[in-house]
């Protein structure tokens, strides 16, 4: 794959979309440095897994790839958080960026940087990356109001403040992964569940409108949390199902919380027993 990119990078100069995804990593640093000097007009790059990558090819995509909206690295051990900086400063047009499993990469300070620099980010992935504290969720928290989609699944250190931070600054919130936060307790979901009183104006019906809200979420092995928070949130948003077949609420793990249930499943006129939403 490597010699293929190198030979075919410099022919398309007006590439938008590249995947290079491997399930055995052969790209080296030369063939980003080749797609970074001819792709100017790259908006989106999978390079996930590409374990034999190092900064070189995060430095190079700086420099050559300023429109880049769309940037995979999950997987991607060797990057540095001081090198995801700088690239998030050179590329300020980012919407969607998988960071999953990027441990080095994904610090507070690259996430500060982040925040300040990408202000029109939409869905990030942190998955994984166990250094990430309150610090650095909180700065995306601030920095990015336009944020839909964050997964911090395995991000231990994390706690109530950054969720009620994304619950205040980040009205667009759609999906959030906790899976693992063992630090969250019943504060942090009831600020989540408080964000169904804010409002935000509609330019284009020229009236206020309420958000959708939460419609996915994930505080699988989150056991601090118990049923009358979990269950005001699932009050608020009825985008969050517990019944079987549309699990967006996910609550596996968290054996206190079956008796949690979703608007629909209310609906159903059934057993109590049979609405309970058993761990999987």
């Amino acid at each position: 794959m490597n010699n293929l990119v190198l030979s075919v990078a410099p022919k398309f100069k007006n590439l938008r979309r590249l995947v290079l995804r491997q399930d055995k990593p052969q790209l080296v640093d030369n063939a980003v440095e080749v797609i970074a000097n001819n792709c100017h007009g790259l908006e989106d790059l999978d390079l996930s897994k590409s374990f034999k990558l190092s900064d070189r090819s995060l430095y190079a995509l700086a420099h050559g790839c300023p429109n880049l909206t769309k940037l995979n690295i999950s997987g991607c051990s060797s990057f540095s958080d001081t090198a995801v900086a700088y690239l998030s400063s050179h590329c300020r047009k980012l919407k969607v960026l998988n960071l999953c499993g990027c441990v080095k990469a994904a610090s507070d300070n690259a996430l500060k940087a982040i925040g300040y620099n990408c202000r029109e980010l939409q869905s990030v992935n942190l998955g994984w990356c166990e250094e990430v504290g309150d610090a650095g969720v909180m700065s995306l928290a601030y920095g990015c109001p336009d944020l839909r989609s964050l997964d911090l699944c395995g991000c231990v250190l994390i706690t109530d403040d950054s969720v009620v931070a994304l619950a205040n600054n980040c009205l667009h919130l759609r999906s959030l992964g906790l899976y693992f936060c063992q630090n969250i307790t019943d504060r942090a979901i009831y600020a989540l569940a408080h964000r169904n009183e804010h409002q935000v104006w509609d330019s284009d019906k020229s009236s206020r409108v309420k958000e959708e809200g939460l419609m996915n979420l994930n505080i699988s092995q989150c056991t601090a949390l118990t049923p009358p928070a979990v269950q005001a949130l699932c009050d608020c948003f009825p985008a969050l199902h517990t019944c079987p077949g549309r699990h967006s609420l996910i609550i596996s793990g968290c054996l206190n919380l079956t008796s949690v249930h979703c608007a629909c499943a209310f609906q159903a006129h059934r057993p109590v027993n049979a609405l309970a939403h058993h761990a999987y």
